[in-house]
């Protein structure tokens, strides 16, 4: 048999199935893979089936080898698919990533923003001015006084001859006393031995100016450095001449600011307006290093200024209330060294503090109740007692006789003198505790125990009768008016005077108390009344015992 190709290939053998009636035989196979026929034993039918098989056989060899390939070529797309779904993946996972960090970054700018808009708005409402709300610290003493209280009488709190400090200054009216600032600074300046004393104060001045602005509550930014220097100079050395010339009056008779009472009251009353002040430590550091010391006096400047102002406190010329150095020397300034004068010793242990409300009835009627009143000498004006007796107090007609004075029920009282300045000074006191002192408010709680006292007209006239009270007024009317005044608008949330005002009003509240007392009121108000009603009660017992002999007699 001859083929096309005389070529074979050499392992392109196929083994036939038996069951094709086919013989275990090599198939000559040409290079195209066609089986050419050839005559080899069998019929042509034969020699045509063997060649039709072989044809199927290479056909499905050829169709596998081609789904190999195929299925190769498929691996291979399914490991690129793989590949490009894994490189797609981390593209999407660094795009979400990237996205994820956009979106925190955006969540962040505009949180940020929004706390920025708030911080923003609170920086609006917050941000006042200093001439509006000034930033009170610790140093701060010297306050412009509340409206509330200017609202009720502004001439209590405003100068009349001459302003000192920044809150008067250029005030119209006041200039005058300019030229009498001036006129005493040339005087002061002979005084000095050492010239270059007040030139260093000067410089300390300069140093600290902006500590002093400090000590007020405005801080008065329109005024300059150099102004408010010099200012503070002339005003502290006027301070210094005024107290030392006042000191040795009978040495400046041509001084109409010395000699002249008129004045030199209405200068002492300006220097106590809560106002009108200066740092102590000012006055202080001019006394200590430019006044001579063949000029001092005193050792302190403190004593200096406490000569000056005693015409305030008449209770410390009393041998018991000497001058108390220690509690003095923190005075801020001349008010607040008026109020440390008034406060009693050992105020802090003594008189204990409450916010319970408690009403106090006015000074007739606790009377009525049995209850006395009597003025005490050696004492400082805040230093109010009650006492009660155990006996005399339940039988308070015997209090009449003198032997028993000293056991009733008794409302100890120092003296109070009232005058034209006693409302000036006790409303400027008032209004410092207000703003320096809210939670020790001692002049407030004294002036509200007496306002709570004097009601009306009878109540002024009751304890001007005890001496209690002193005043030069013009009525006991006009008293009143005025004490009841001098609360009008403050604001008081606790009183020292808790423990007293109970007392009192346990005593008033009780009836067997209330009915002896009614009987002292009626019967044994004064000695007369008293000898009066005891004859009376004598007559009537030998009334009766006479009666009762005389019956006995007659029906015996």
């Amino acid at each position: 048999m001859e083929f096309d190709n005389p070529s074979y290939v050499e392992d392109a053998s196929l083994t036939v199935p038996e069951e094709n009636n086919i013989s275990n035989q090599t198939l000559p196979i040409s290079v195209n893979g066609r089986i050419e026929p050839h005559h080899q034993g069998g019929g042509e039918s034969s020699v045509k089936d063997q060649i039709k098989l072989g044809n199927n056989v290479f056909e499905a060899k050829k169709m596998m080898e081609e789904e190999l390939v195929e299925v190769k070529d498929g691996d291979t797309k399914i490991n690129q698919y793989y590949l490009r779904n894994i490189r797609l993946e981390d593209e999407v996972l660094q795009g979400l990533h990237t996205m994820r960090q956009e979106f925190d970054s955006s969540m962040v700018i505009a949180s940020q923003n929004k706390r920025n808009r708030k911080r923003d708005l609170i920086d609006r409402i917050i941000d006042i001015p200093e001439e509006i709300e000034p930033e009170l610290g610790f140093e701060c003493c010297i306050y412009k006084v509340p409206t509330s209280l200017l609202n009720v009488q502004e001439e209590a709190y405003t100068p009349l001859l001459i302003s000192i400090g920044p809150i008067h200054h250029n005030k119209k009216g006041l200039n005058e006393m300019q030229e009498q600032k001036r006129k005493y600074f040339r005087f002061f300046w002979n005084r000095l031995e050492n010239k270059l004393d007040l030139e260093n104060y000067i410089g300390f001045l300069e140093q600290h100016e902006q500590n002093i602005r400090a000590c007020y509550q405005k801080k008065f930014s329109d005024i300059s450095k150099e102004e408010f220097v010099e200012m503070m100079l002339l005003d502290a050395v006027f301070i210094m001449e005024l107290f030392l010339r006042e000191e040795k009056r009978l040495e400046h008779k041509k001084d109409y600011l010395v000699t002249q009472r008129c004045v030199s009251k209405s200068i002492q009353r300006d220097l106590m307006l809560l106002e009108n002040q200066l740092p102590i430590v000012m006055l202080e550091k001019l006394y200590d290093r430019v006044v001579p010391k063949n000029v001092k006096k005193h050792k302190k400047f403190i004593h200096l200024a406490h000569e000056y102002f005693r015409f305030y406190y008449p209770h410390q010329h009393s041998s018991e209330n000497k001058f108390e150095l220690r509690k003095w020397e923190k005075s801020l300034h001349f008010t607040d060294l008026t109020r440390n004068v008034y406060l009693p010793k050992k105020l802090r242990s003594q008189m204990k503090y409450s916010q319970q409300e408690c009403v106090l009835r006015t000074a007739t009627k606790l009377n009525e109740a049995g209850i006395s009143f009597e003025k005490v000498h050696d004492r400082c004006l805040l230093d109010v007692k009650f006492e009660k007796k155990r006996f005399f107090s339940w039988f308070p007609c015997f209090g009449c006789l003198p032997c028993c004075k000293l056991f009733k029920a008794r409302f100890q009282i120092p003296e109070l003198r009232v005058d034209h300045t006693t409302e000036c000074v006790l409303r400027n006191l008032i209004a410092f505790e207000q703003c320096h002192y809210p939670e020790e408010p001692y002049i407030c709680n004294y002036v509200s125990l007496i306002d709570s006292l004097i009601h009306t007209k009878d109540d002024a006239e009751f304890l001007v009768e005890k001496e209690a009270i002193v005043h030069g007024l013009g009525s006991d009317q006009e008293l009143a008016n005025l004490v009841n005044g001098l609360c009008k608008n403050v604001v008081i949330n606790s009183t020292c005077y808790h423990q007293i005002m109970e007392d009192v009003n346990g005593h008033y509240n009780n009836n067997w108390k209330w009915a002896m007392g009614t009987l002292r009121w009626v019967y044994f108000r004064d000695p007369w009344r008293s000898s009066s009603t005891i004859v009376g009660i004598a007559i009537l017992v030998f009334t009766v015992f006479n009666f009762y002999r005389v019956t006995d007699i007659i029906f015996s």
